[in-house]
């Protein structure tokens, strides 16, 4: 058995053998520490996120607004149906996972590395989505209008349907020139110009009377507020810049805070969806090799399988807060 004695007392502490505490090996018990400081580490981000949300519910985005695109059906809104998918994806490469752990205390190669391979593709699958829905969510689709004050004014028909900016946009004979560093004072520079300008919007909307504002802010049935013709040429007079999809200082679907929390939380569990996939990969070929076979022992693929089973719990959280709350 393994020890390690203290200077002091003499004491003997266990340093990683035989002596195994809640019949966890030193491995595994390791692992259990990582996963319970990591849980805490998402628990704090997501409670900045509910705190952040409720402080600010009047003007926080509609998921099933935002999150509405599904590969090769653009123009038709699928309100969560991708991010459905995702999550069905991890869960499932959850369950792969459970029997991969399984076929390694059966000392079962074949079946192991058939799993293992699934658990990979699942992963995969779940970064590549998550890479797509980020680019929808920074190219955004309809655009917006920010007025002097901060508030964003988005656009709408009679019927309340979203309207595009390209839908009604005028085109006038004016140049803009994008400020860089070699034309600004200071060395000022800006982000790439919108399509549109704001002066554009304008006469556009001037020309289409049929199409109406909508504020940020929600209801009592939860429900974006629609104003009047009138209360809405009066409120596009006030704007001052166009926004077109999201960033961490503009967003056209609402909250700006909305925009940072997201960039920030699921690409903090996309990375460890990502890492775990590059682990899992590392492992598949050491399967391959027959390194656990030699050992006799599939320990670490059960090792990696609670870490992986942890970024699925995770997302679930994830899942719940941003998109179904």
């Amino acid at each position: 058995m393994s020890t390690v004695t203290t200077a002091n007392s003499g004491e003997k502490v266990w340093g990683g053998g035989d002596n195994q505490p809640l019949g966890a090996s030193y491995g595994k018990l390791m692992m259990w520490f990582f996963i319970l400081s990591d849980a805490l580490t998402f628990s704090g981000f997501l409670a900045a996120y509910g705190f952040s949300r409720f402080k600010f519910i009047e003007t926080w985005p509609l998921a099933d607004e935002v999150f509405t695109h599904f590969p090769f059906m653009h123009g038709n809104p699928q309100p969560m149906l991708y991010v459905a998918f995702m999550t069905f994806v991890l869960i499932f490469s959850s369950v792969t996972m459970v029997l991969a752990v399984d076929a390694g205390h059966e000392m079962k190669k074949d079946k192991v590395v058939i799993y293992l391979f699934l658990t990979i593709i699942g992963g995969l699958i779940f970064v590549g989505s998550q890479a797509w829905e980020w680019k929808n969510f920074i190219k955004g689709e309809f655009g917006a209008v920010e007025t002097k004050g901060g508030s964003l004014l988005q656009f709408v028909d009679t019927d309340g349907k979203r309207v595009a900016l390209a839908d009604f946009a005028a085109t006038l004979p004016e140049e803009r020139e994008q400020l860089t560093r070699d034309k600004g004072r200071w060395f000022m520079d800006e982000p790439t110009l919108p399509s549109y300008s704001v002066a554009e919007v304008q006469a556009g909307f001037k020309a289409h009377p049929n199409i109406l504002v909508r504020t940020e802010m929600i209801d009592a049935n939860k429900k974006k507020t629609v104003l009047t013709r009138s209360e809405s040429e009066s409120r596009l007079k006030d704007a001052s810049l166009v926004v077109e999809g999201a960033n961490l200082t503009r967003n056209e679907y609402g909250s700006k805070l909305f925009a940072d929390f997201f960039f920030f939380i699921t690409g903090f569990h996309g990375f460890h969806v990502f890492s775990g996939v590059i682990i899992n990969i590392i492992i598949f070929f050491n399967v391959l090799l027959g390194t656990y076979e030699k050992r006799k022992s599939y320990e670490m693929v059960e090792k990696v399988g609670l870490y992986w089973h942890f970024v699925d719990l995770v997302w679930v959280f994830v899942f719940t807060v941003f998109y179904l709350v």
